[in-house]
């Protein structure tokens, strides 16, 4: 069982920074300015041997009003009262504020274990402000620097007391279904989050942006877990100007990546705008499933007719993802919100499908016969075999030959006739075609031996290339004088590419040919 760890205090002292550290990676984002974490973060850490549930806060405001700060305040009351240790965080080079000692006062009534953390105090810049902290009531500080990682091991021993003993943890049973909210800003995301679960978990309100973290909730829907991640609003690039802003970006897409299903968002009045149709390609080019909400819902008056222009428009303007489920709800008053989680459960479904190899198959041979594939410079493509390599999502492998000259429009042809065919709209499908090698091709490769016939073949051609010697005449010369330095009857070579004529001379001396030109003798 972990220990539950609140990190809490006034704003710009660095609970962000010690919430990365002791989660191991950067999770939150961190700026130079006050007030960039709004909402509740949860995340598992580790310090030593100790499994943490760390929570990071907003930086506490002294108000009570209507405005974002109150509403941030609230957040960090509820993390507090629901944490078993509270790090109660100053800033060791600034001192005491009053600011601290109006928090403090809050701390103390909760009645929890609180430890109080003197965070920038690296070097001796901190020494001042760590001796006033005693005024505070919570015992010494523990000196620590979260940036660099000084004063960890203090930190250890003060949390060490406060471990639970073990107990089994029975919560992880099943593996919870990732489901990202995404969309522009001011869309609804956080106020439908809120509804799924039934408390106020997000900060909402009329302003746009106020998300700004990834926020990831576990819940349960008809006994399935299901972990929400609340995004922040994602502008067009070219608005995108700021560099918080850009880390929100950032911390957006990469819960995209980590994400299963991803529901899209969009405000009825401008649906399927530029923004939301590029939110949808990306999802698509990630392989995630989609389901379409529209929010806001409560305003339409025709919602049948209405509902029916989006369908269309869907399909229409994103034929890749033509079939994906389309829900209207409004998360204001909760009409349609029940419909959503079926929706998601069975987009995942599909997204999970596999498909039997003979099945392939034989959709493949009746796909081909329906639409033969077209032939490229006069010569025909012909599928051969096909099969499922992997889910989550579909990819399939089509083996034929001349694949790389398969056109792209044959491939969209297969993928919707597989949509189709097996009932999986909407979902992102992969296809790679590919040929098998050619042992006789040219080029690098495995040797493969050839059938003894090719072999012979290839040796005569090899006989015939090579160069031939010349072959030199030869002439027997017989009836030779008995006055001649050889015996009568011997025989003599003459070649017939002699330097000064046709014939070479005979040993004997008989036998002489003139150069070329001069008449016989």
């Amino acid at each position: 069982m972990s220990l539950k760890v609140a990190i809490v205090g006034r704003p710009n002292v660095g609970k962000s920074t010690l919430f990365n550290r002791l989660a191991g990676k950067k999770l939150a984002i961190v700026d130079d300015r006050p007030g960039v974490t709004r909402d509740r973060r949860y995340a598992r850490g580790l310090l030593g041997d100790i499994d943490l549930t760390l929570i990071d806060t907003a930086g506490f405001e002294d108000v009570s009003d209507e405005s974002l700060e109150s509403r941030m305040r609230r957040q960090t009351e509820l993390a507090v009262e629901e944490a078993d240790l509270i790090l109660f965080v100053i800033d060791a080079r600034e001192g005491i504020v009053p600011l601290d000692r109006i928090f403090a006062d809050l701390v103390r009534k909760r009645d929890k274990p609180t430890l109080l953390i003197g965070n920038k105090a690296e070097g001796k810049a901190g020494d001042v402000g760590l001796a006033e902290a005693v005024r505070l009531g919570f015992g010494d500080p523990i000196a620590l620097s979260a940036e660099h990682g000084e004063g960890m091991a203090d930190l250890y021993a003060a949390v060490l007391p406060f471990e639970p003993e073990d107990e089994s943890d029975d919560d992880e049973a099943g593996k919870p279904i990732m489901v990202a909210i995404m969309g522009r800003p001011n869309a609804g995301k956080s106020t439908l989050v809120n509804r799924l679960l039934g408390e106020d978990r997000m900060l909402t309100g009329p302003e746009a942006g106020i998300t700004r973290d990834s926020i990831s909730v576990d819940f349960e829907w008809d006994g399935r877990p299901v972990r929400l991640v609340d995004t922040a609003g994602m502008r067009r690039k070219a608005r995108v100007q700021e560099k918080l802003e850009k880390l929100s970006v950032a911390d957006t897409i990469r819960a995209l990546t980590f994400a299963e299903v991803v529901v899209l968002m969009m405000d009825e009045a401008n649906a399927f705008d530029t923004q939301d149709l590029q939110l949808a390609d990306l999802v698509e080019r990630e392989g995630r499933a989609l389901v379409y909400c529209i929010s806001k819902w409560d305003r339409v008056d025709d919602g049948k007719e209405r509902l029916a222009e989006l369908r269309e428009e869907a399909d229409r303007l994103l034929p890749q993802l033509k079939g994906s489920p389309l829900i209207a709800l409004s998360a204001q008053t909760g009409r349609g919100v029940d419909r959503l989680m079926p929706a998601v459960f069975e987009a995942h479904r599909q997204w999970s499908a596999k498909v039997k190899t003979r099945d392939l198959n034989d959709w493949l041979a009746l796909a081909v016969q329906r639409h033969p594939p077209p032939a490229v410079d006069g010569r025909r493509i012909k599928p051969k075999y096909m099969t499922q390599t992997k889910a989550r999502p579909p990819t399939f492998v089509l083996f034929a030959n001349r694949a790389s000259q398969m056109p792209d429009h044959y491939k969209r042809y297969l993928i919707n006739s597989l949509r189709e065919s097996f009932d999986l709209p909407g979902v992102p499908m992969r296809l790679t075609v590919k040929s098998g090698a050619n042992p006789f091709a040219e080029g690098p490769g495995p040797e493969k031996t050839a059938p003894r016939r090719h072999r012979k073949a290839e040796a005569a051609e090899a006989r015939e290339d090579k160069p031939r010697k010349p072959k030199v005449a030869t002439k027997r010369v017989t009836g030779l004088k008995p006055g001649s330095g050889k015996k009568s009857g011997s025989t003599v070579l003459v070649g017939k590419r002699a330097r000064t004529g046709a014939r070479a001379v005979s040993r004997s001396g008989r036998i002489r040919t003139a150069p070329k030109g001069s008449g016989k003798r």
